[in-house]
């Protein structure tokens, strides 16, 4: 039995798909089961990451997990998993991780996730995977509107992964894929700009987009509206202050599952229905 936590995420609803077409056992933790929409034969689960004591239950058959990272008690939570029987954790972690940097927000809880699971006695793989294609849905309420979007951090090129490649590779690590022990660089096959992402979009979906570049300044603003300022501190140091790097293209993916990570025209045309619905 594997146990799949934020089962309906970007990365946990493709991973809890993937596993449940190869025939594995899986357990999905949810919000709500009946809103899950979960594969037949996928069992639904609830249960708070941040208070451990309500997972005991969870962990009952369990041999694998996915795991998220960042939650409060995380030594705790790993050492209920590993009385239960859990052999196996893949961690879903970043490229901030290897920073250590535990002034910045961001760095601070990929890193700590990582050092717990590490001293947990689990047997462990960390996915570190780099910006999520799918995070360009954040433009569907601009394209909602109309054919300008407004892109942050507008000079920074990052090689960004499908959540459906990272999937497989978590697959891969947790059914016995030799991938104990290592952390495991993820990324798409190029290096884009946020330009460069809008342009595919205008391809894929036959509409005359056009990207207005933000400032850095104008940039720190939205996210100020949006987030906490310690977060919003975090990112403006990766991609202002250039601490973090996510242009290199890995060849991880390619490595683990036998195949090339896909393009973001790929992922593009896999989600032109969520694209569709976002039309003026």
């Amino acid at each position: 039995m594997i146990l799949v936590t934020g089962a309906t995420g970007n990365i946990g609803a493709e991973l809890v798909a993937q596993l449940s077409a190869s025939g594995e056992r899986v357990r999905a933790l949810v919000r709500n089961p009946d809103r899950a929409g979960l594969p037949v034969g996928v069992e639904a689960v609830t249960g708070d990451l941040n208070r451990p004591e309500s997972m005991t239950e969870t962990f009952d058959g369990v041999d694998g997990m996915f795991l998220m990272p960042g939650y409060a008690g995380m030594p705790d939570l790993l050492a209920r998993a590993k009385k239960a029987g859990v052999h196996r954790v893949a961690l879903l972690s970043g490229g901030s991780a290897a920073l250590a940097d535990m002034s910045n927000a961001v760095s601070r809880y990929m890193t700590q996730s990582e050092r717990d699971v590490r001293e947990s006695g689990l047997s462990w793989t960390f996915l570190r995977p780099r910006s999520f294609m799918s995070n360009a849905l954040r433009w569907l309420p601009q394209l909602a509107v109309g054919d300008v979007v407004r892109a942050q951090f507008s000079e920074v090129r990052v090689a960004a992964i499908d959540p459906a490649d990272i999937a497989a590779v978590a697959a891969a690590a947790l059914t016995g894929g030799g991938l104990e022990g290592r952390v495991l660089e993820l990324t798409g096959p190029q290096a884009l700009l946020p330009a460069d992402q809008v342009a595919v979009l205008a391809g894929v979906l036959e509409r005359p987009l056009v990207c207005q570049n933000l400032t850095n300044e104008e940039t720190v603003a939205e996210l100020t509206a949006s987030m906490p300022s310690e977060y919003v501190e975090a990112f403006v140091s990766f991609f202002v202050n250039g601490t973090l790097d996510e242009s290199e293209v890995h060849p991880t993916v390619r490595e683990v599952t036998g195949r090339d990570p896909r393009t973001f025209e790929q992922w593009a045309r896999a989600h032109t229905a969520a694209f569709a619905a976002a039309t003026p």
